[in-house]
């Protein structure tokens, strides 16, 4: 059973800390290691066995808009380390935990190396872009059909903002194209995006084939990022 909460609990104890052993670390080094530390959400992951922070994001998110449901078939692109798996397992009940529920079933795939997630099949070492992996994912699929598909794939930064912009607008449409394909009628997409000029082009593409579409940031998004998440729902279908 997941907890949700998503108060500030913690917050007063992390604002304080400060790291050590930052002798000798560069200065993006000793940022991210103090932002960590003040991080309630980094605590609270290990505290309910999660593999990261991100975790909160989809459970906030999944919340209030109710992306998946006993019985779904769930893909989650950009799954290292794994945290969305792990909720899209309880979630779609993929590990049986809730009785006289359908069971689900849930893909991670991602270009780093995933360890084994229980009730889910993972694919670490696999680029989504080339055709080999989704041919391997549409294998593992056999003839079901996604109820819910996430992306939290990002590219890796170059420091260019142009170019790191237009590389993640082109996962973005790598996923819409599959689950444009691979998706049941009313199904659900959820992919993150960094805000720039071609976010708004991207949604009017989606928006061909959801019936409807909409930017999200959860409060588990840092202040400081440029981070959102792109929500369709209603999937309508494509003629095949």
């Amino acid at each position: 059973m997941i907890i949700r909460r998503f108060s500030n609990f913690g917050a007063r104890n992390f604002a304080k800390v400060v790291p050590k052993n930052l002798k000798g670390k560069s200065k993006s080094s000793q940022e991210w290691l103090t932002r960590q530390l003040r991080d309630p959400y980094v605590e609270r992951a290990k505290m309910m066995n999660y593999r990261c922070r991100s975790a909160f994001k989809l459970l906030e998110i999944d919340e209030k808009y109710c992306l998946i449901k006993p019985g779904h078939t769930v893909i989650d692109c950009g799954a290292a380390p794994g945290s969305w798996t792990q909720i899209a397992v309880k979630q779609s009940n993929a590990d049986g935990a809730s009785v006289g529920k359908p069971k689900g079933m849930v893909i991670g795939v991602d270009l780093l190396q995933i360890y084994p997630i229980e009730h889910a099949v993972v694919f670490g070492n696999s680029d989504f872009l080339r055709q080999e992996t989704q041919d391997k994912l549409r294998a593992t699929l056999g003839d079901r059909r996604l109820d819910c598909v996430l992306s939290d794939m990002a590219p890796n930064a170059t420091g260019i903002r142009a170019l790191d912009q237009e590389n993640i607008t082109t996962l973005c449409y790598s996923v819409l194209r599959f689950a444009l394909l691979m998706s049941s009628p009313k199904a659900s997409l959820l992919m993150k995006i960094w805000d720039n000029g071609d976010v708004p082009k991207l949604e009017k593409s989606i928006n061909e084939y959801y019936d409807s579409v909409k930017r999200v940031k959860p409060r588990a998004s840092r202040n400081d990022s440029s981070e959102n998440f792109i929500l369709a729902r209603g999937f309508r279908g494509i003629e095949r």
